[in-house]
């Protein structure tokens, strides 16, 4: 169906903050909602707008800098740390640690997707906004990877089940690949891959099985890997990665 020649060139401003690195376009949607984004001084009361450029874009009074192209960092995130901005309580998060870790010239960074506190591994960051959306959403397919230590009886046969999926209280899992690393007695470490990342999922799947998680390490994301980076360590991902990756994505 053809656009209406009425309709103006551009895009969706939420679109355009997102790729700006200002916040996911989610978050951006929130920002409009809450009356903090403005154009021209006028603000900003719905997320459908559509603009050529952010030219006399404001977000909380301050102009929105032209996007900078989109770079990844890979971060290797200690357990004890919130994949968050901010907590109420104030415990440490991972800007806490990020401080130090990301190099001076490094834009403002966003996770993409969450760890628990108590989890390690590789964290993706990254200051475009729609691309940490395309990684995040189940649909894109993405696969995440973990090595996690439990304590229980388990067999590979059972493992293999969850290749089809479960349900477990009414919330469905899709399918993982689940393997036994080589070893004996009930202290196991057992690599899952999968491309959902529902909420505590490895977790809930495995405790599910019977079995007690002691240690929970992403290890992959997508096309990138943890590798020998120490922990509370940050390695931006060349970008001739992040343009292929970007293109997988579209694809």
């Amino acid at each position: 169906m053809p656009q209406s020649s009425d309709r103006p060139e551009g895009e969706r401003i939420a679109k355009l903050l997102a790729r700006a690195g200002v916040a996911s376009r989610r978050e951006v949607e929130r920002m409009i909602a809450e009356g903090r984004v403005a154009i021209g001084g006028k603000v900003l009361d719905t997320p459908a707008t559509i603009i050529p450029n952010l030219q006399d874009v404001t977000v909380d009074g301050k102009a929105v800098e032209r996007a900078e192209p989109a770079r990844v960092f890979a971060f290797h995130k200690p357990s004890g740390l919130l994949t968050a901005e901010r907590d109420p309580k104030g415990r440490p998060t991972i800007y806490t640690a990020l401080r130090n870790a990301l190099p001076r010239n490094a834009p403002r960074v966003m996770p993409v997707g969450r760890l628990d506190m108590n989890t390690e591994g590789l964290l993706l960051l990254t200051n475009d906004g729609a691309l940490k959306r395309s990684l995040e959403l189940p649909s894109s397919n993405v696969p995440r990877t973990y090595r996690v230590r439990a304590f229980g009886d388990i067999t590979q046969s059972r493992l293999d089940d969850l290749i089809e999926g479960i349900e477990i209280e009414g919330v469905r899992y899709g399918k993982i690949e689940a393997d036994l690393e080589r070893g004996a007695g009930r202290n196991r470490w057992i690599v899952m891959t999968l491309t959902e990342g529902k909420n505590r999922e490895v977790r809930r799947v495995l405790e599910h099985l019977g079995l007690q998680v002691s240690r929970l390490l992403r290890v992959g994301y997508g096309p990138f890997n943890l590798g020998d980076l120490p922990r509370g360590a940050v390695a931006e991902i060349p970008q001739v990665e992040v343009e292929r990756l970007r293109k997988s994505l579209k694809a």
